[in-house]
């Protein structure tokens, strides 16, 4: 201390080897302390489980379940509808996704007294069934469960155009039964190759009375308008808290996180944009998607999904024609709180979003969406036309066909045209379809561009016979995705869904490819790939490429790119129908027929059949080409000609990406 003097050192307390030991631990804790999330295992993800759809039933007092297998809304439209429907029949009814549910106790229904299962099941692609319906697929496939007792009826959804006409629900209807359920009322199989809507409307004016029937109950006369949603209006909110156009998530576009679905798209920028044919009145373009940094995948033959953005005119017309502030921020709230759907679409949000973003505004309504905006029509007259059309009489589906179908009018030019029709907005939008996402066959290959999604499309714009124009929703907004030299990047909400349509997996495959028009747009990626395999030293099979257009001068799509694979040996043959610049019409089919040699590729050397484009004329026409040269070339009966390329299609060596 100052004076000099020294402090005393006590005895000490702990020795060397305590303090080093006290040490040792205290830094082995502060390690594990602060490094413990490294060295510790990844806690396992939970797989999502089902819920159970009996318990949910017998909870809510429920009797009958709709399940809908739908890829475009349609089915899950009708499914809603159904249910909706057996509150005037005493009943009541939950629409149900599915894949939410364990389908797997179906054989427990028979434990609600009065119960039946009802599924809308829409067929997909080549008669598969929806991505949303395909584990109970599966299931259906793999069971024995007992179903006797359990009560079904099945209404399918399908396209006459296509070779497997409505399998999926048909394949439901037949199952069910050989488990043991009891069929209420004969399977519906709707066409929407003609008209998906009568054929629903048919068949449900005849199941509900078998329904009754059979539960021995009747109709309890309430044709009122059931609302499914209440009206919350929020004037004091956060924006922040406001939907803008998301799908799922809450500024999911701001912050974006992969992976991409359904649910949350990938805002892709638009690279590129340009118009691809040289003449002609019509818009054929060429779009290129970046999708850097969103781990997406693809391969040659996926579909790429876009979320389209409706025509601001129309938003802005309905909102004139309603006399509605669209900036007002509501929510609409399911009155059944055990719903799983608690909202229509994404809540909260503004009358515009909904309009712009989530809502059909652009294809003519449904009969059940005349039938209950009808009651807010102040003339007798077109209140009655309006219910008239909405039933099921030969004069009122001859009057919705006439006025709505063939005229082409969707919901605006509806109140345009009836003046004392004044709905509110908000039922207005609960009745509303969803906006479904767009799907275009990619044109492009990922081994040659894997940043880069390529889209071929046509503009649809056309007159009707109302003297409106008439626009399509995607098509229309693609071709306004300018890419811009401003700094403002314009964006696409897109994901890619997987296709079974695919190159051989040897190299070595001839493969013969017939695509007009558009239909060209997976053949750029296949030509590009073989292109790239060819690079890669690997041999490449005969590629032959059968496309079609109008006229060689206006429309022949990509010319000088397969003029220069025809020219490097990429393309083995390269054969263009220009089906009107001559006096009789030349299509891709014709020209089919002429080349003899196809016979040997595809019976001989194993080469695989592509067709893309139009299924109503083309895809029957090019078909009926190839029985053709089996019965010619290859000696076989008409009979055996369709069974021998049935059995192709089977074997994956022929595949349809085609559209009607």
């Amino acid at each position: 201390y100052g004076d000099g003097s020294i402090e005393q050192t006590p005895e000490p307390l702990l020795s060397s080897l305590d303090i080093f030991l006290f040490s040792l631990i205290a830094g082995l804790l502060i390690y594990w302390f602060f490094f413990r999330k490294k060295t510790e295992p990844v806690p396992e993800i939970k797989p999502f489980t089902p819920t159970s759809f009996i318990e949910k039933m017998k909870k809510t007092n429920r009797n009958i379940v709709v399940f809908y297998g739908s890829q475009t809304g349609t089915a899950e439209e009708f499914a809603n509808r159904l249910a909706k429907d057996a509150q005037r029949y005493g009943m009541k009814g939950m629409a149900a996704d599915p894949e939410e549910y364990d389908l797997s106790e179906l054989s427990r229904l028979k434990e609600i007294p009065n119960s039946m299962a009802v599924f809308c099941m829409a067929t997909y692609g080549e008669g598969d069934p929806t991505d949303n319906a395909q584990e109970f697929y599966d299931w259906m496939q793999g069971t024995d469960d007992d179903l006797e007792g359990v009560n079904f009826a099945v209404f399918g959804l399908g396209n006459k155009t296509y070779e497997r006409f409505n399998a999926t629900g048909k394949y439901t209807d037949k199952r069910l039964a050989e488990l043991g359920g009891k069929r209420v009322f004969d399977l519906g199989l709707g066409d929407d190759d003609i008209n998906l809507e009568e054929d629903f409307i048919s068949w449900k004016e005849q199941f509900w009375p078998a329904v009754c029937e059979f539960f021995g109950v009747e109709a309890t006369g309430e044709d009122s308008s059931i609302r499914q949603f209440e009206l919350v209006v929020h004037n004091d909110i956060n924006m922040n808290q406001v939907y803008t156009g998301e799908m799922g998530r809450l500024k999911s576009f701001q912050t974006q996180k992969p992976p991409f679905d359904s649910k949350n798209p990938f805002l892709a920028t638009v690279t590129g944009n340009r118009k691809l044919n040289k003449g002609g009145n019509r818009h054929l373009m060429h779009i290129e998607l970046d999708i850097t940094d969103s781990k997406i995948r693809y391969d040659s033959g996926d579909h790429v999904a876009v979320y389209p953005t409706n025509d601001a005119a129309v938003v802005n017309g309905i909102g004139e024609r309603l006399g509605v502030d669209l900036d007002t921020v509501i929510s609409l709230k399911n009155l059944d709180e055990e719903s799983n759907k608690k909202h229509p679409f994404p809540c909260p949000t503004t009358y515009r979003t909904a309009l712009t973003h989530y809502l059909d505004i652009n294809n003519m309504p449904r009969t059940n969406v005349l039938y209950e905006l009808a009651q807010y029509a102040s003339d007798p007259k077109e209140q009655e036309n309006m219910r008239k059309m909405a039933s099921a009489s030969p004069e009122g589906k001859a009057l919705y066909q006439s006025w709505v179908l063939d005229s082409e009018r969707n919901i605006l030019a509806i109140l345009e045209d009836l003046p004392s029709l004044n709905p509110p907005i908000d039922h207005l939008c609960e009745l509303l379809p969803r906006l479904q996402a767009r799907y275009y066959s990619i044109a492009s290959s990922s081994k040659v561009y894997p940043t880069s999604i390529h889209i071929c499309a046509v503009v649809i714009e056309y007159t009707t016979k109302t003297e409106r124009v008439f626009k399509g929703v995607a098509t229309n907004w693609l071709k306004n995705k300018e890419v811009t030299d401003n700094g403002h990047k314009l964006t696409v909400p897109m994901y890619v869904r997987r296709s079974q349509f695919r190159l051989p997996f040897k190299p070595s495959n001839p493969i013969i490819m017939i695509g007009p028009g558009t239909g060209i747009a997976p053949f750029m990626g296949f030509i590009r790939e073989r292109a790239w395999q060819k690079e890669q030293g690997k041999e490449a099979g005969e590629t032959i490429l059968y496309f079609g257009c109008r006229h060689k001068n206006e429309d022949f799509l990509y010319q000088q790119e397969l003029e220069e694979f025809e020219r490097a040996g990429v393309l083995t043959q390269l054969n263009v129908a220009f089906s009107r610049d001559q006096e009789h019409k030349i299509y891709v089919q014709h020209l089919l027929k002429k080349n003899k040699q196809l016979w040997k590729l595809i019976h001989s050397n194993n080469a695989h059949i592509y067709v893309c484009g139009d299924a109503r004329n083309m895809a029957r026409d090019v078909h009926t080409a190839f029985y053709e040269i089996a019965e010619e070339v290859g000696g076989l009966t008409h009979t055996q000609a369709v069974d021998y390329f049935k059995k192709l299609m089977t074997k994956g060596r022929y595949s349809q990406d085609v559209w009607s």
